[in-house]
C-alpha cells in the first residue's frame, strides 16, 4: 500500500466514475488561459456554456429571454449565508427555476425551466473534473475532484495518500471546512460531499459534522459489500450511478430546521435510500397502481415475494 499516492487515489475515482458515465476533464486543460477554456477566470465555478446548453435542450419551448432568465437566477442565488442559498438552488434544481416572458402578442407568461432531466440521464451533460483551480477572496484553492452535472458543481470529492499516516478522512474533512469557509460561491451548488484516503470513504452534506459523514456500503442494494472492497468504489459507484444520483438528489435530501434559524442538510444514508424504494415499489403493487419506469432492480432490502403477494392485494 505504501506505493500509492494521492494522484493514484484520484486517477482511481476518476476512472471508476467514467466506467459509470462520467466523463472526465483535467483541470488544468480548461483553465482560463488554455485553448479548451470553459470558464472565463477561476473566480467562474460554472461551467456557463454547458449550463446554457441544457437549459437550451431541456427546455425547447422557451423563447431565449426565459433561459436567460433561468440562467441568471441559478448563477446568482439568493440568500445572505452559505446554507440559504445552498437550498435556495436545491429548489431550483429539483422543482425547477419560475420564469417569465413576453410572448409576440405582448402578454407576459410565467412557466417553470427544468434544469435536470431527471427521467432520462443521458438528456444531461456529466462530466468528472480534477484538480479544478478556484479563486475567491483572494484564496486560491484546488478541490481534488468537481463533479458537474449540466455546468454545475454539485459534488465535491477531497482524497488523501493512503500512505501517509497524518492524511486521514479527517484531514480531508477538514479540508473541505477550509473550502467552504473560503470558497462560499463553489460550495453554493454543492449537494453531496466525499472523504477518502483511498482505503476509508465517507459521504456527507454541506452542514454535517464527522458524525455524519458516512460509508456507503453497497453498490446495487442487493448486497453489503464485503470488507475487503475498496470503500470509496463502492461509494462511487453505489451513489453517482447517474439513476441512482437522480434519485438521489430529488427525492433524499431535504433541509431541516429545528426552529432556532439553524438549517441542517440531511442526504439519506445507503439503507434508508434502497429501503424506501422498495417501501415505495411494494405500496405501489399492493395497491394496484403503476410503477414508474425504472433504470434497474430495486435493491433486496425487502424480505422477497411473499406467497399470495400479487397486484392489488
Amino acid at each position: 500500500m505504501t506505493s500509492f499516492t494521492e494522484s493514484d487515489v484520484e486517477s482511481a475515482a476518476l476512472a471508476w466514475l467514467e466506467a459509470i458515465g462520467w466523463s472526465v476533464a483535467h483541470g488544468p486543460e480548461i483553465a482560463p488561459d488554455m485553448p479548451a477554456a470553459e470558464r472565463r477566470d477561476y473566480g467562474e465555478v460554472v461551467l456557463r456554456q454547458r449550463l446554457r446548453d441544457a437549459l437550451a435542450r431541456l427546455n425547447p419551448a422557451l423563447p431565449a429571454e426565459a433561459l436567460e432568465d433561468a440562467f441568471r437566477k441559478l448563477t446568482r442565488p439568493e440568500g445572505a449565508e452559505l446554507v440559504q442559498r445552498n437550498r435556495a438552488l436545491h429548489r431550483l434544481l429539483v422543482d425547477g427555476v419560475t420564469v417569465e416572458y413576453r410572448t409576440p402578442g405582448g402578454e407576459i407568461r410565467g412557466a417553470q425551466a427544468r434544469v435536470i432531466d431527471f427521467d432520462d440521464p443521458d438528456n444531461n451533460d456529466w462530466l468528472a473534473v480534477n484538480q479544478f483551480t478556484v479563486v475567491e477572496n483572494k484564496h486560491t484553492r484546488r478541490p481534488d475532484v468537481v463533479l458537474f452535472v449540466n455546468g454545475l458543481p454539485l459534488a465535491v470529492l477531497e482524497l488523501k495518500n493512503p500512505a501517509d499516516e497524518e492524511a486521514t478522512i479527517w484531514t480531508a474533512f477538514q479540508q473541505l471546512q477550509t473550502y467552504k469557509a473560503e470558497l462560499p460561491a463553489l460550495f453554493a451548488f454543492n449537494e453531496l460531499l466525499v472523504v477518502s484516503d483511498g482505503l476509508e470513504a465517507r459521504i456527507g452534506t454541506l452542514t454535517g459534522g464527522r458524525e455524519w459523514f458516512k460509508p456507503w456500503r453497497t453498490i446495487s442494494g442487493e448486497q453489503v459489500e464485503d470488507v475487503g472492497a475498496s470503500q470509496l468504489e463502492v461509494l462511487l459507484k453505489g451513489v453517482f450511478d447517474r439513476w441512482r444520483f437522480l434519485e438521489l438528489l430529488r427525492d433524499f435530501i431535504v433541509f431541516e430546521d429545528d426552529g432556532s434559524g439553524r438549517l441542517d442538510k440531511k442526504v439519506a444514508g445507503y439503507h434508508q435510500f434502497h429501503a424506501v424504494r422498495v417501501a415505495v415499489a411494494e405500496t405501489l403493487r399492493a395497491a394496484l397502481l403503476r410503477q414508474p419506469m425504472v433504470a434497474e432492480e430495486t435493491g433486496r432490502y425487502g424480505a422477497g415475494p411473499k406467497p399470495g403477494g400479487k397486484p392489488g392485494d
